[in-house]
């Protein structure tokens, strides 16, 4: 493996100028430069104070550091700069306004004690005459309470993180000491993208998630793309190929003039000005080509369908007149000859045909045995070859209709996976499809770090990577897990009617999580460390801390040290003793049986170490170990690639489970964050200007209500299973267990939310309110408790940089998922429980609406589901209710104006809460579906017999009984 001797010394006695393999001594024989830098071993791996030799190239001679008196050494203010900048953090905190957090504190704390006053008041102070009103309201309120405060409490110390990719150059890419040349020494990174469906995640929006990626800026040889297609369709595969084509022109094209966005679908639909701050003679006749060229890619694309179709019936018709041939023949054979045969079948199967005149392995068509979604075999297609090491610069002409001169025209690797998926096995949805991805990248490239995305998820900000990176190769990087981006999305309607953007949790919850253990996971846009998927734990564990998990089992760990992880142990630092004493078998239980995935391990945790400056170089990598070229792929590498995806390669082993993503929820992604911040690990929130990247969310209600039942779904089901924070071990800090537990339990918060908005239609019905009187006592503590709630919006607003109305949509919308999708979870979670019911759930739709001429045609379709039954009910019965009490009260001979206004104050902010639901059932220019009238003629009638309910009770007696 990587760096291990047979020795307890490290291996690094000397650290040269140079380029050679990593597996080899760091160093060699040959100097690029005129200076060597000899770093002696010290007990603790701590080198030594360095001792530096100047020699003259022409001459010979040599001067020692006891001559310097005697040497002019002359240092240039661009060499002062550069070492300036080597030395400088990677990353900072951006500190928040001392006086806004210390307001937001402080408005935190009046508003507790605002609740406890006020819980306390309302608990001795019931109202007799509706004992029943008054004690659902108390009930309620106490768990809102509740909630907000397990909500609240986590934001109590947000902070902002910047980096600086300037000095992350200077540091591994920049000419120095240990790496003259300035190759990139920077770590590779696997980018993972996953589809399942062509028709509901249109190959075209993926080709374009594809591109962007190809075209980032960060190392050619370093990066290595693997598109994973479980749904193992040949519409995406040929995409991928027309993509991987375009590419060539498309990248350097990027390159050359640096445009942003390198998603080109985005770019050249721009609408502002494109030609702006471009000052190439030849961009706009190269920009006119590449469009052309991208408009012909669309139509390829957008045709194969209709050409795979064509080619198949064709194809499928000359097996046809083969089979029928064949029985003609097996035929005469037995009527002539009386020999028995078995009896070739007339009818060809439907099969689905490549352009090479072979059947697609995957998933046909017309499904047959072998050939279906669930039953198909592994494919692995690498469509752009690993890179060279060198750059690849063309020299365009007076012919050629793009000049790259001085380009580099390489490309990234690109791979197509789709997992081998059989009857009778639990593929586990998008998470046996990660992992299969993770298996298979290891053997081929190794990347030390993942970074995960949708389909529909591009990168915009062609830096991205480096901001992410900054955080792992940053002092003690080697402890962060991942890095979470925000989710940016494109296409939505401007008022963003359904919360879509979701900025108070990305903006304020996850950045407020940043200033504890680090946001949580949330599914795309995450860079990973790959030991950390593994399930290894961090670096540098107290020592009385008893190692956990499977790495103290899996590999050898040093004497006299505390951690007994992967992550945590120096590659070039083993016992050969430990090292022939360790249960191989272990090994294979954790990573399954391949020799090659075990093997690559090591390499990926020597790699994702940051470099050894400083304090932490006990910890770190030299510098320079990895400026040398990846070995080539060859067919054994491919070949135990696909092997690993085999749907039996999990089997017995600890994948799903305390290995990659994490098996068992529908919201895997919480899950697998939470099991890294048990073991210890720190995330961090990168937030980069521009967004890193963006992706496209759906902004139909229905389709909305269904994205937050899956994810609420999820939630219950974390709830009621060991990944609950409250079984989470003593390495998860208070807060972020606290903001964890909100995870669980705020979708039960749906039941109270209920009944509390079936409230205000009780009370102006029977005309009772939730208090005795609207006192002065109730009126101070409501008003007390609004206006410290407004004061934390209009500080949250501040710190976080979203807008009010966002803030004000999500509050609507947590209302209207409460009394929807959110209860619906909740029933689904317990019957999964108790009678053990599986959820499934279909993908959200990718592709936009049918009307091309409106960008939000999809905000005015309407669909109906069964969600929409207690919002449309809450909504009829709150006004109908305000109607009744104000006729009774204006028509009665002792009106009760107090409980009126109480009453209509409740229902108004119940409404006020549910306009965007209202709002989403007319539809475009108020054209009302006729199911709401079906439903709400229904809920009239049961209004009507409460009525009459109502009416009989007050003749007997003027008490409320519902008989």
């Amino acid at each position: 493996m990587l760096g291990e001797t047979s020795s307890k010394n490290p291996r690094i006695s000397h650290v040269s100028i140079s380029t050679g393999d990593i597996c080899s001594e760091f160093g060699s024989s040959s100097d690029f430069a005129n200076y060597t830098v000899h770093v002696p071993p010290t007990p603790d791996n701590n080198p030594a104070p360095l001792h530096i030799a100047l020699q003259d190239i022409d001459t010979g001679s040599s001067y020692k550091d006891d001559d310097l008196d005697q040497t002019e050494l002359r240092i240039s203010e661009e060499e002062d700069a550069l070492l300036y900048k080597i030395s400088q953090p990677l990353t900072r905190v951006v500190k928040i306004s001392p006086i806004i957090i210390a307001l937001y504190r402080i408005l935190i704390f009046v508003r507790i004690v605002s609740l406890c006053l006020f819980l306390f008041w309302r608990v001795n102070n019931a109202n007799e005459k509706a004992i029943w009103l008054w004690g659902l309201s108390v009930i309620c309120e106490i768990w809102f309470a509740f909630s907000w405060l397990i909500d609240q409490i986590p934001r109590l110390y947000p902070v902002n993180h910047a980096t600086d990719t300037e000095a992350l150059k200077a540091r591994f890419e920049s000419p120095n000491p240990n790496n003259p040349t300035g190759k990139s020494d920077l770590p590779g990174i696997d980018v993972f993208v996953s589809t399942a469906d062509a028709e509901k995640e249109p190959p075209l929006v993926t080709a374009n998630t594809i591109l962007s990626i190809l075209s980032v800026d960060y190392p050619i040889e370093k990066l290595s793309c693997y598109l994973s297609d479980d749904g193992g369709s040949l519409l995406t595969f040929e995409a991928m190929a027309e993509a991987a084509s375009f590419a060539k022109i498309w990248v350097p094209f990027c390159r050359k003039h640096k445009v942003e966005p390198r998603n080109p679908e985005s770019y050249f639909g721009l609408k502002k000005d494109p030609y702006k701050g471009k000052v190439r003679h030849d961009f706009v006749r190269e920009r006119r080509y590449v469009k052309r060229g991208y408009e012909e890619f669309k139509v390829r694309v957008n045709a194969l369908s209709h050409s795979i179709r064509r080619r198949s019936d064709a194809f499928n018709s000359k097996e046809e007149i083969k089979a029928l041939e064949k029985w003609k023949n097996w035929k005469v054979k037995v009527e002539e000859d009386q020999v028995k045969e078995p009896r070739p079948a007339i009818v060809a199967p439907k099969a689905t045909w490549m352009s090479d005149g072979t059947h697609w392995p995957g998933t046909w068509t017309v499904p047959c045995q072998n050939h279906s979604r669930g039953d198909h075999a592994s494919i692995i297609q690498v469509l752009l070859n690993p890179p060279e090491d060198e750059p690849l610069n063309e020299r365009g002409g007076e012919e050629c209709a793009l000049d790259f001169e001085g380009v580099d025209t390489r490309l990234p690797m690109f791979v197509y996976v789709s997992r081998q998926k059989r009857p009778g096995y639990d593929h586990n949805k998008k998470a046996g499809a990660m992992n299969a991805l993770v298996r298979a990248s290891a053997i081929m490239s190794n990347g030390p770090f993942i970074l995960n995305l949708d389909c529909d998820h591009y990168v915009y900000n062609s830096i991205a990577f480096r901001d992410g990176i900054c955080f792992m190769m940053d002092e003690d990087g080697d402890r962060v897990c991942y890095v979470q981006f925000p989710q940016r999305f494109e296409g939505i309607d401007p008022s963003d009617r359904y919360a879509n953007k979701n900025t108070v949790f990305f903006d304020i919850n996850l950045r407020a999580l940043d200033g504890i253990q680090g946001p949580m996971y949330v599914g795309t846009g995450c860079l990973f460390r790959r030991t950390a998927l593994y399930g290894f734990d961090p670096p540098d564990l107290p020592v009385e801390t008893e190692p956990s998990g499977c790495c103290c089992c899996c590999f050898p760990r040093e004497k006299k040290r505390s951690p007994a992880t992967v992550a945590s142990q120096p590659a070039y630092y083993v016992d050969v003793e430990e090292e022939d004493q360790f249960d191989v078998n272990l090994i294979r239980k954790h990573f399954g049986s391949s020799s090659m995935l075990v093997s690559s391990v090591k390499v990926a945790e020597f790699q994702g170490k940051p470099l050894a400056m400083g304090h932490s170089s006990i910890r770190g990598r030299p510098p320079g170990s990895l400026t040398c070229g990846r070995e080539p792929l060859d067919a054994a590498a491919v070949s135990e690639a696909v092997n690993v995806i085999s749907c039996w390669y999990e089997d017995k082993t600890e994948w799903g489970i305390s290995v990659g993503w994490v098996y068992g929820s529908v919201t895997e992604d919480v899950v697998t964050g939470f099991r890294m911040h048990e073991k210890g690990w720190r995330s961090f929130y990168c937030v980069t200007e521009p967004d890193a990247f963006r992706g496209s969310a759906p902004i139909n209600l229905t389709d909305r209500l269904h994205q937050v039942l899956r994810w609420a779904t999820g939630s219950v089901e974390i709830f009621f299973s060991r990944n609950n924070a409250v079984l989470a071990g003593r390495k998860l800090k208070f807060l972020q267990r606290i903001s964890y537990l909100n995870v669980g339990i705020y979708p039960f918060t749906s039941v109270f939310i209920l009944t509390y908005c079936f409230l205000p239609p009780l009370s102006l019905f029977s005309g009772q309110f939730v208090v005795d009187s609207l006192a002065p006592t109730f009126l101070v503590y409501l008003l007390t408790i609004s206006l410290s709630l407004c004061g934390l919006a209009v500080l949250e607003v501040k710190w976080s940089g979203i807008s009010l109305e966002e803030w004000w949509r999500n509050e609507q919308f947590w209302l209207i998922g409460g009394t929807s999708a959110h209860l619906v979870a909740v029933l689904q979670g317990i019957l999964k429980v108790i009678a053990g019911i599986e959820i499934s759930f279909t993908l959200t739709s990718k592709s936009s609406g049918d009307d091309e001429d409106d960008e939000f045609a999809d905000l005015y379709l309407f669909k109906w589901t069964s969600l929409m039954i207690l919002p449309l009910t809450i909504i009829i019965l709150n006004i109908v209710a305000i109607l009744f009490a104000f006729c009774r009260t204006v028509f009665s001979d002792n009106p009760q104006w107090s409980n009126l206004v109480g009453g209509t104050f409740f229902a108004a902010w119940v409404l006020v809460h549910m306009y965007p639901f209202a709002k989403g059932l007319m539809g475009r220019r108020g054209r009302t579906p006729t199911i709401v009238y079906v439903w709400s003629g229904l809920i009239a009638i049961c209004i009507s017999l409460l009525y009459v309910t109502i009416k009989n009770s007050e003749l007997n007696g003027g008490s409320f009984q519902l008989t």
